[in-house]
């Protein structure tokens, strides 16, 4: 199994992997298609790779309202005895563009029982219909809302953090860049990036290497952060949070990025960044898988190796956090404080 680790080079694309590709590697002009269109056809040919359905203790709906978006929430089957259960934030893949809950519900119910913790899985609005902002926004509202409303859905409000793969992972570091003073309502306790959209203006050398043959192809790509930036600046942190020149204060991160994968060298880029401002980081590499590959886990034991090295490096964060409370390094209650702006 894959250890957390540094980025290595890989000598070939997992054999599995590759048949996958051979799979869904269809001639789609996907800028020609009805948004409707392109979900449809992102929906069913996902659909035959997906796990099967975990069970989970408790599947609650939220209607959205003006003050956040719809939401279902997986509450994980793990005994409540033994400890308070973190609560995730999930932030689905997509280009901002496809994605639904019959993608991601078999990726929720895994990690709601492989970390273990409770899941919210949130329908953020969706370019190019909704461009930016009103992705980021959502996933705001989404974070604030849970903050708010953990104690009386028998939550913990201090563990709570944010997932998101691919855009919705670009979603999830705006909003840790977003919430470092708690402004939401409370500090993360920790983000997962998985294979992460990091600068839009698609600077680094994986993204010209891997153009081509690995599914997440360059015009595909680009038609999705089209669709999210609709003419707004790439640069802006935003959108693009390796730009951001400060990246401290922000939650413990764990990045996790595939050797075949256009955005991988983004993902390295942004983990090596948050070192050096001071963050904690657990980087995850998988260098023979290709971008999405966690939601092929019905054909990749690799999905599931993933979620496993998720959980490890968690955990390692909880270690951290217990005994630096011990110690008396850091405040046991944290500062919660909102900011006009965000509310």
């Amino acid at each position: 199994m894959p250890q957390i680790r540094e980025r290595e080079i890989s000598t070939g694309l997992d054999s599995r992997a590759r048949r996958i590709v051979e799979a869904l590697d269809r001639d789609v002009d996907f800028a020609s298609l009805l948004p409707s269109v392109a979900r449809e056809f992102y929906r069913e040919s996902r659909a035959p790779y997906l796990w099967p359905l975990d069970e989970v203790a408790e599947i609650i709906d939220f209607s959205g309202d003006e003050f956040a978006p719809s939401a279902r929430l997986f509450r994980s089957t793990a005994p409540r005895g033994l400890s308070a259960l973190p609560t995730y934030v999930f932030l689905h893949g997509g280009g901002w563009t496809v994605g639904d809950l019959a993608t991601y519900e078999p990726l929720c119910r895994r990690l709601a029982r492989i970390l273990p913790a409770h899941i919210l899985w949130v329908d953020y609005r969706l370019a190019p219909e909704h461009p930016y902002p009103a992705p980021l926004d959502d996933a705001l509202a989404a974070c604030r809302w849970l903050f708010a409303k953990a104690r009386g859905l028998d939550l913990d409000p201090g563990q709570i953090g944010v997932i998101g793969d691919s855009a919705g992972a670009n979603l999830a570091a705006s909003a840790a860049l977003i919430n470092r003073d708690g402004r939401l309502g409370g500090r993360f306790i920790a983000q997962v990036l998985i294979y992460p959209a990091l600068d839009l203006e698609r600077s680094e050398p994986s993204h010209a290497e891997f153009a081509e043959g690995f599914l997440l192809t360059s015009a595909l790509y680009g038609w999705y952060v089209d669709n999210y930036l609709a003419g707004h600046d790439p640069r802006d942190p935003r959108v693009s949070p390796l730009s951001a020149e400060d990246l401290t204060g922000a939650a413990p991160a764990v990045v996790l990025h595939a050797g075949f994968d256009p955005l991988g060298d983004e993902a390295v880029a942004y983990a090596g960044k948050l070192k050096r401002h001071g963050v904690p980081v657990k980087e995850i590499a998988f260098a023979d898988m290709i971008h999405g590959f966690l939601n092929f886990g019905g054909m990749l034991p690799q999905a599931d190796d993933a979620l496993v090295c998720i959980r490890s490096a968690l955990r390692s964060f909880e270690t951290t956090l217990v005994n630096a409370r011990k110690s008396g390094k850091i405040e046991t209650d944290p500062d919660r404080r909102t900011d006009d702006r965000w509310k």
